[in-house]
């Protein structure tokens, strides 16, 4: 695949990361934070966002200036699953 096209693909995939997944990733980060469960639309969130982050790899991998935010986000994702598992084991 082309530069062009990589390029397309990745402001694509950050233009949808910087309006709507991040906000919504740091709005959960939060709530969790905050001692709240996740709830079914934040889980199906969640997943849609991973299977972007999944399929956007080959895009950031062919594009080191993005890995360290991919890195980023991965870790964002990471921590808002371990602690929301923290939160529902609490809650017994």
């Amino acid at each position: 695949m082309s530069d062009v096209n990589d390029d397309a693909v990745l402001k694509t995939l950050l233009d949808r990361l910087l309006r709507f997944r991040l906000p919504r990733a740091l709005e959960l980060k939060k709530r969790v934070d905050g001692g709240e469960c996740l709830t079914d639309a934040d889980i199906d969130f969640l997943k849609r966002a991973l299977e972007d982050a999944r399929d956007g790899q080959k895009f950031v991998s062919r594009n080191p200036q993005f890995h360290a935010l991919g890195a980023q986000i991965v870790q964002l994702y990471e921590a808002i699953v371990s602690r929301a598992i923290k939160n529902e084991s609490a809650r017994g």
